[in-house]
């Protein structure tokens, strides 16, 4: 007589002889099914959602390992986003039940083997976000199933504790922060032990992110708690030394919040907090959206300062996951294959949080705005540093600069100091520090195509922040009504092709996907980078990105000496 464990291993046997299915797959938690797709021209995907990595957090705790489970788990429905503010005020969405990811491996003609491996790591500011991004319909903005099919890789999409839950810290040990930074680091590690009954090689596997998942994977790829669980890193929008990335004083905020919830603020605040409810500290850590009464057609944050200093939830330097300022980690990525890159108006949503007017070609921004907005960004250094900043970004105006030059110059100043000078700074790290680790920079520069005439942005817009997603998800092939035009395919195939080549070889040029020019790597003698565009061609190789406008931001502005605390 056959016992229970005998049968089981029969079924997954049978289960798993099909050449174009994984059937129940033995993870280190107990058997997992999901679900088989048929493709195009006989290939096949197998689709595991909700697989739990880690069990349901404690709040302002490291994650611990999932207890696993007895019967096959149904790993076939997306599960709940991490807690989070909702669009709509006071309201959130979400569960702290959340540490779970997804898999799509593409499977053609056989079942795959040792194949590279990408694991993303969601923006959001470090507030929102999850593992699926946006869902309408059958539409799932970071649905695996494009990138895995046509670069011939398993994708990897994984959940993270975010806002206070993830990221609040009263700067000691009892409640250090960085707690989605431990998430993630749990994702990637489960990868590692498990991904190889999925067909994927745990020795060859890519971080990716966009914005604060962008930062994220740069932050991983420095922790010294990651030795060895991945070869390979893409910062998309984000890198670890923004400006926005690091919290330097976490404890102001904690005393914050602490208030809003009734929590003492001397030495019984953590403990406090700890027993908050959940709901509670999420809503604490947030902004309102209000209606601004100089602009009455536009919503937008009533904000004093640029947005940028409202971004009070992000993570810190530790002592553990980052035991010193980001800057200074970079030797642990020595033998990390890294890119980096930033879209060439990735500012823009920014800029039209502070200056909403920016999207209306009928309502003027006073020129005074742009000093306002250079100032604020050069305050702890003063009038000096103010004035250089002035001198170099109104040199190319017209006598009397049009509103066009303005509003662009708006969104320039946004877009170099919030990512591009700093995505600059953090490859020039990677690069001196490198051993065997490989460099590569890029600038996405394909206009928006809510950009002109009687759309919603204006004419001159380029790529802003995020629309360099959709491109690595493959969106133009999934969603034609979204993207109708052949030139939005023909830049998805590329992104897509260097991706999966860099993951599968850690060069964007070698790895069987062809790809419209060779990328250089980047290093201190070379600065050079690819223009990605649907026109790019080898006249796309450039460098020296934004050259006077990177020294600024990373050599010119930090040599004067600060006149108020940063």
């Amino acid at each position: 007589m056959m016992n229970m464990k005998s049968l089981v291993a029969i079924a997954v046997f049978l289960e798993t002889v099909s050449a174009t299915s994984l059937g129940v797959v033995n993870t280190e938690g107990g058997l997992v099914r999901g679900e088989n797709i048929a493709l195009e021209a006989g290939r096949h995907m197998d689709v595991f959602k909700g697989i739990p990595f880690a069990d349901v957090p404690e709040t302002f705790m490291k994650p611990k390992p999932h207890p696993g489970w007895d019967d096959v788990l149904d790993a076939t429905a997306f599960k709940d986003i991490c807690l989070q503010v909702s669009v709509f005020p006071n309201k959130t969405r979400g569960s702290t039940d959340c540490l779970y990811l997804n898999i799509w491996v593409p499977n053609n003609g056989s079942v795959s083997s040792d194949m590279p491996v990408m694991v993303w790591i969601y923006g959001g500011a470090f507030i929102f976000g999850s593992s699926t991004g946006i869902e309408i319909l059958k539409f799932v903005q970071y649905s695996g199933q494009e990138l895995a099919d046509r670069g011939n890789v398993i994708v990897v999409s994984i959940g993270y504790r975010v806002g206070s839950l993830g990221f609040l810290s009263t700067g000691e040990p009892e409640l250090a922060g960085n707690y989605g930074l431990w998430d993630q680091q749990a994702a990637i590690a489960w990868v590692h032990r498990n991904i190889r009954k999925f067909g994927g090689d745990p020795e060859n596997i890519t971080l990716f992110g966009e914005s604060a998942g962008g930062a994220s994977v740069n932050l991983q790829i420095l922790s010294p708690h990651n030795k060895g669980l991945f070869k390979r890193a893409i910062a998309q929008s984000g890198v670890a030394v923004c400006p926005w990335t690091i919290k330097k004083n976490p404890r102001e905020y904690a005393v914050e919040v602490a208030l809003k919830v009734n929590c003492p603020t001397d030495e019984r605040m953590a403990s406090c907090l700890k027993e908050i409810d959940p709901v509670d500290l999420i809503l604490a850590g947030s902004f309102n959206f209000s209606r601004n009464s100089s602009d009455p057609i536009v919503y937008h944050l009533e904000l004093s300062d640029p947005i940028f200093y409202y971004l009070e939830l992000s993570p810190v330097i530790d002592g553990d996951f980052l035991p010193d300022h980001p800057s200074k980690l970079f030797h642990n990525a020595a033998d990390i294959d890294f890119i980096a890159g930033v879209n060439d108006m990735d500012g823009h949503i920014f800029a039209s949080i502070d200056f909403p007017r920016v999207n209306f070609d009928l309502l003027p921004v006073p020129v005074e705005e742009v000093e306002k907005l250079l100032a604020a960004f050069t305050k702890h250094k003063g009038d000096a540093a103010l004035q250089a900043a002035l001198s170099l970004y109104n040199s190319t105006w017209e006598p009397t600069p049009s509103q066009e030059s303005i509003k662009k110059t708006l969104v320039d100043i946004e877009t170099d100091f919030l990512f591009l000078a700093s995505t600059q700074a953090a490859l020039k790290l990677h690069a001196d520090n490198a051993k065997t680790g490989r460099t590569y920079s890029y600038l996405l520069s394909q206009p928006n195509q809510l950009g002109g005439i009687f759309k919603p942005y204006p004419k001159w817009m380029g790529a802003d922040h995020t629309d360099d997603v959709p491109y690595v998800f493959g969106k133009p092939f999934t969603a034609p009504l979204l993207y109708p035009l052949k030139k939005h395919r023909d830049l998805s195939g590329y992104m897509i092709a260097y991706w999966a080549n860099f993951a599968r070889t850690g060069d964007p040029n070698e790895g069987g996907l062809s790809v419209p020019a060779t990328w250089p790597t980047f290093n201190s003698t070379g600065l050079k980078f690819v223009e990605l565009n649907s026109k790019m061609d080898e006249s796309y190789v450039r460098e020296n990105m934004r050259e006077d406008y990177v020294d600024l931001w990373n050599n010119v502005i930090p040599s004067f000496p600060d006149i108020i605390a940063e």
